[in-house]
This record gives C-alpha cells, structure tokens and sequence, in this order.
C-alpha cells in the first residue's frame, strides 16, 4: 500500500486539502481533509488520512469522500469520515457507522440565568449522578420486556412518548423526529436485544457524558434567538448512544460481511471495510438493523432527558422559578443515511455514511423542524469534559461541500491508554473542580481517558469548519457540573 505524505495533499482551499484520485489505482474519486496545517499534520501522523483514502476506493462512492478537522485513526473509517454511495447498487459499510450507532448529542435548555442556578451547582451534580446510571454494563431503572424492546427498536422518540418521558416538542427537536423508518426488529440479534434490554436511560462510559453548562457568548444573535439560547443562560448537553445493543449490531453485521465479502466480489484495501450492496439482502438487513439501533439510542437519550428533568425538579422545585428543560435539538453522529444531494447539478439517492460526524443541513430543507428551517438545522459541538463546546448552524455551503455534514466534537489527540499513561484521575477532578467545575465520575480511571489534554482544541476544530463555510458558530457554552460514567 502506498504510503501518503504531505507532499502528495494539495491546498484547493484555506482550510482544505485533496489526494486526487489518481494518487492510488483503486480510489474511484479524491480524498478530501479539512484542517489547518497543524491539524494536517496531526492526521497524517495516524492512519487517519490513509483510511479516508481507502474509503474512496468503495463501491459506488461519488464525487469525492471527506474527512472533519476533528479526525483520528478509527475501525476502517477514520473518526471524522464522510463517505456517500450511489443507490441502488452501492456499498453500505459497518464500518463506515461505527460500533456505537447513534451516538449524538443532545442540548436542553433552560429559562434559568447563572445566577438562579449557582448556589445549586454541587446539588444538581449530585442529583445528576444519582438520576442518570452511568458506567461500563450499568442497568437503567426500566424493567423492559422482550416486546416493549422490539416497539423500541421500531418507533424510538414516538414509544418514549407514547410511555411518557417525552414531549411532543421533544419528538419534533430531535433529528428524523427520533425515529427512523424501516427499521426491523427482526433482523437484529437476539444477543444484541439481551444487550439492550436493562440499558435504556443508562449513560454509559468513554467519552460520554451529562453536562450542566451556561451560555457564555453569543455569535449569530437571529439563529440563537431561534434556537431558545440567550447569553448567561444555563443548559444542559447530553451525549451517548446505543450502548451494547449497538456494539452487538455492529458487531454480528461485520462478521457476517467478513463471511460473504468473497461473494460479494470486492476487492477492499482493508478487510475493516467489509460492506454490501444496498440492494442486497445483506444489505439491507443491516441498514434495518442499524436504523433499530438508531432508534433505540434516541430513546435512551429521551428517558435520560426525563431523568435529568426529575434531577431538575428534585434540586430547583419551590427554590427557582421555571426550572424546567425544554430541547433545543438532538443530533446523531454514527450513522448511515439515504438522503437526495446534488452531486453535478443533479440530485441523487445516495447512502451518506457519517462516522464521527454529524447531519448540517442548510435553511430551507424539509428535514429541517419548521420553526428552525428559516436558519438551519442546529450543530452540536461539545468539548471535553474542562473545555467549550459550541452550537452551529447548517449552511448552503456544508450542502454542497460535504453532503450537509459538519465536525462531531474535539477529537481525540492521544489514545485513551496514553492518557491514563499521563494522567492521574483524581489530580484532574481537583484541577476541574479548582477551575469551578463540579465532577462526578464513576472511576478515577475512566475519568483520566477523558482528560481534556487528550482531545484537540476544540476551539480550533469550531474554527475550521466555520472558515471553510460547513457550519455558522451560534453560541459558545462552558461546563460547571460534569457526569462521567
């Protein structure tokens, strides 16, 4: 395999750099990074850059793959990679997803200032901790049965409404109005439904999170007005996924691909891109399978709202006026979705994979809810657990450049054992908690992962994709309390 070097990337932008298609025999289209020099040279230090190009070599890939500044090595694609095939004929990939399915972020707001929320900071941390299971394997408080898991699977935000732990603008805030359509509990696991079962409301580990936040600078004034935010406001960002029942999807998908790949006649340069033809019947199990998933995961974000409205109410009832959360948006990274783009002034039905990347689509589209369409679709940028995290906006430009896609966070800048290599947990949780952010965490390991050194700036990564014109910054908000898992 030909290794690549800077010297094979050319600027075509400010911020954006091409391998042209003819640097490798089997690339079908360019391979595109979105970066700044550092940044650049970050990518080129892992596989990252040599997994986007690979990406480009995949069956009925079109016009170009791309890749966010917030990129690092992954399980095929590179964390940050955008890849859209041509239906029908087209690959979907697994690992073009990613083991958690649906991971996405989620930011509630409130009509509280700082100022209401301040001597209760300590309280609502604890009250977060105790409301929202975090951890590796940790059971919800939902005692679920086989069939209510399959109404999961098929209806997603619209069962937690129709059980009551959500709200009808809960359903319309969240992206594809947390549901997407064919989904088929029958083409995933029963392993992966075992998985699931006890986990719905849980938080999970890694890099997930539940945040108390304020607003702390305000960007476009008419889009933050839109969204409900407003500068000194208190918030609240969750961020998880679909937990095992996820990374068992992905895990029987791939598998089962790795077993028929040789059918399937595809010559990969990496056997973790094993996919199928869309209009194959492996196909088109897995992207039901995927979408059960996805759904399940919207849910579990939906009852850990409910859960953190109790915490809320707990801490704020009769002590603060109008304590409640209502949702901004929730958006998904991991994902593999059919979507019409323009691609050579013609639109197309296109698979866009997004692997550690989010859906930015621009003012005026459908899938835009109505009272956010004049401006855009929201983008969810959060940091890392001691840093910012932004909230963006979809423009026209992100249409064209990269099929209505935008960065999902900061990126990790080294791998989670380096960090617990560097980093001692409980000496982080007192330099946080020196700098007026109150931590939870279930270990002090799991806490030392998720150090912010280990991430990118993400003030950088916000900057990037707003200068190469992907997504417009709305607002800036800033931890005080942090729930680990």
């Amino acid at each position: 395999m030909k290794p690549v070097t800077r010297y094979d990337l050319r600027k075509i932008g400010d911020y954006l750099y091409e391998v042209p298609q003819s640097f490798r025999h089997d690339m079908r289209v360019p391979a595109r990074v979105y970066a700044d020099e550092e940044m650049l040279e970050a990518a080129l230090s892992d596989r990252s850059v040599e997994q986007v190009i690979n990406t480009a070599t995949l069956p009925g890939v079109v016009q170009y793959v791309v890749v966010m500044p917030d990129c690092h090595q992954g399980y095929g694609f590179a964390i940050g990679n955008v890849a859209a095939t041509r239906l029908p004929h087209g690959i979907i990939s697994p690992g073009g997803v990613g083991y958690d399915i649906n991971c996405g972020v989620r930011l509630l707001g409130t009509h509280l200032d700082i100022e209401d929320v301040r001597p209760h900071i300590d309280r609502l941390a604890d009250a977060f901790y105790r409301h929202v299971p975090s951890g590796l394997g940790t059971k919800g408080n939902l005692h679920l049965n086989q069939a209510e898991m399959d109404e999961i699977l098929a209806k997603g935000s619209k069962w937690a409404q129709q059980e009551g732990y959500a709200r009808p603008k809960d359903v319309a805030h969240t992206e594809e109005r947390g549901q997407m359509a064919g989904a088929d509990p029958t083409k995933v696991s029963a392993q992966a439904k075992k998985r699931g079962l006890g986990q719905v409301g849980t938080l999970g580990s890694g890099n997930h999170f539940a945040e108390l936040d304020v607003v702390t600078e305000i960007f476009d004034a008419d889009a933050a007005d839109t969204f409900g935010l407003r500068r000194g406001q208190v918030a609240v960002q969750v961020h998880c996924g679909s937990r095992g029942l996820g990374h068992q999807v992905a895990t029987d998908y791939i598998q089962e691909y790795q077993q028929a790949s040789k059918r399937f006649g595809y010559e990969l340069p990496d056997r973790e891109l094993v996919c199928a033809p869309l209009d194959s019947p492996e196909g088109q199990n897995y992207l039901a399978a995927m979408n059960c998933a996805a759904n399940y995961a919207w849910a579990n974000r939906q009852v850990l709202t409910y859960q953190l409205r109790e915490a809320f109410e707990e801490v704020l009832g009769g002590r603060v006026p109008d304590w409640d959360l209502f949702l901004v948006y929730d958006v998904a990274h991991n994902m593999a979705k059919i979507e019409t783009h323009q691609v050579e002034g013609r639109d197309l039905r296109l698979c866009v994979h997004r692997k550690g990347a989010t859906r930015a689509f621009g003012p005026g589209h459908p899938d835009v809810p109505a009272d956010y369409r004049a401006v855009g679709q929201p983008v969810l940028v959060p940091g890392s657990m001691g840093t910012a995290s932004y909230v963006l906006v979809g423009t026209a430009e992100g249409m064209r450049q990269t099929f209505g896609s935008c960065c999902h966070g900061a990126g990790r800048a080294m791998s989670r054992s380096e960090a617990k290599r560097l980093v001692r947990g409980q000496a982080l949780q007192q330099e946080l908690e020196r700098a007026g952010i109150s931590i939870r965490a279930g270990s002090m390991a799991g806490l030392a992962e998720e150090a912010p050194q280990a991430y990118k700036d993400v003030e950088r990564v916000v900057a990037v994709v707003a200068a190469a014109g992907l997504g417009r910054i709305v607002a800036r908000l800033e931890p005080l309390a942090v729930v680990k898992g």
